[in-house]
């Protein structure tokens, strides 16, 4: 499984975590293990349960990165895909900021549209700009 589908499925994951916000991470894996088209691996896993471990924090670092926007009215999927992305690029220092933000931007194409892909494009190049300025 390449890194990218990995990326995809933690997306999944995310998507799911947002309807159903009282399952732990386990438990949604768990429940998605079930499926044929879900395939367990560490990075997937990973990425996911990191990402429910900070979602206070990476829900903040979004806001703070909103221009004329509200969390509020954001889309499931651009909240999914910005929780993994941010998870990414706060939490796993072995991956260049450019790469987390370049899959998320396709995520975000193929499961919403352009305009999710350019607010969510957006949205983490203020976040690595921010980084980079510190």
């Amino acid at each position: 499984m390449t890194r990218h589908e990995s990326r995809e499925q933690a997306f999944a994951l995310m998507f799911e975590k947002l309807f159903s916000p009282d399952l732990s991470p386990q438990e949604i894996i768990a429940s998605k293990a079930e499926l044929s088209e879900f395939v367990r691996n560490d990075f997937t896993e990973t990425l996911f349960i990191t990402a429910c471990e900070h979602l206070e924090e990476i829900d903040r670092t979004i806001r703070e990165n909103l221009v004329k926007w509200s969390f509020e009215r954001l889309t499931k999927v651009s909240v999914a895909v910005l929780r993994i992305a941010l998870c990414e690029m706060c939490y796993l220092d072995d991956i260049p900021q450019s790469v987390s933000i370049n899959e998320a931007v396709e995520i975000a194409k193929k499961y919403s549209g352009e305009e999710d892909a350019a607010f969510v494009n957006g949205v983490l190049g203020s976040v690595a700009k921010k980084a980079e300025v510190k």
